[in-house]
C-alpha cells in the first residue's frame, strides 16, 4: 500500500520533516545532543500509535509536545540522579574504599569499644546496649529494667563516661606501642 506523500498522518513524512529541528530543540532544552537523540527516539515511539491510527489531528504538534515533556522529565531525573561520571575518569579515579591501613585502625578500634564495653558494670552495660543497640528512651529502659528513669540516666552518663576513658587508655597504648617498620632493633 503506497503512502501518500501529502497525508499530515503520515508518519515517514512526519519523521523526515521533523528529524533535525526536534534534535536541535531537544539539544537546547537538555544540552546534550546524546540525550537529544534518546528524547527524541522516545517521542517518535509514543506518537507512532497516534499517527497511524491518525487520531491525532496534528501530528507534529503532538509530537513536539510529547518531546517537551519527556525533556522535562529527563531533566527531573538528572538532577535526582546525576548522569554516571565517565566509564574511563572512573577507572582512573582514586578508589573511595578505605585503604588496608584505615581497615586495620577501625578493626583494633571496634576491638578496643568490645573490650570496653565488655568491662562494663552490668547494669551500665545493659543501658548503654538499651540506648544505643535497641534505640530505646531512657522511659522504655526504665520501664523494661523496672528502674528508675534517673537511675537510667545515671547509668547511661556513667557508662559513656567510663567508655571514653577506657578507649582514650586504649589508643594512648596504641600510640604509645612502637611500629615495626620504624623499629631499629628488629631486623629481617
Amino acid at each position: 500500500m503506497a503512502e501518500d506523500p501529502n497525508n499530515p498522518h503520515d508518519f515517514s513524512r512526519l519523521y523526515r520533516a521533523t528529524l533535525a529541528p526536534l534534535r536541535r530543540y531537544l539539544a537546547r532544552l537538555l544540552g546534550n545532543t546524546t540525550e537529544a537523540q534518546d528524547v527524541a527516539h522516545d517521542a517518535y515511539l509514543r506518537v507512532y500509535p497516534k499517527v497511524q491510527d491518525q487520531s491525532a489531528k496534528s501530528p507534529e504538534a503532538v509530537l513536539y509536545t510529547t518531546a517537551r515533556r519527556l525533556a522535562i522529565n529527563h531533566l527531573k531525573r538528572r538532577s535526582i540522579a546525576p548522569l554516571t561520571p565517565d566509564p574511563v575518569a572512573v577507572e582512573t579515579a582514586a578508589s573511595a574504599a578505605p585503604g588496608v591501613v584505615q581497615e586495620v585502625i577501625a578493626r583494633q578500634e571496634l576491638h578496643d569499644l568490645e573490650q570496653a564495653i565488655a568491662q562494663l558494670p552490668e547494669g551500665c552495660r545493659a543501658v548503654l546496649l538499651l540506648r544505643k543497640i535497641e534505640l530505646l528512651s531512657h522511659q522504655e529502659i526504665a520501664r523494661r529494667l523496672g528502674i528508675a528513669v534517673s537511675t537510667v540516666e545515671k547509668q547511661h552518663a556513667r557508662a559513656l563516661r567510663l567508655l571514653r576513658a577506657a578507649l582514650a587508655a586504649a589508643s594512648d597504648r596504641t600510640a604509645s606501642t612502637p611500629h615495626p617498620a620504624s623499629n631499629p632493633e628488629v631486623t629481617s
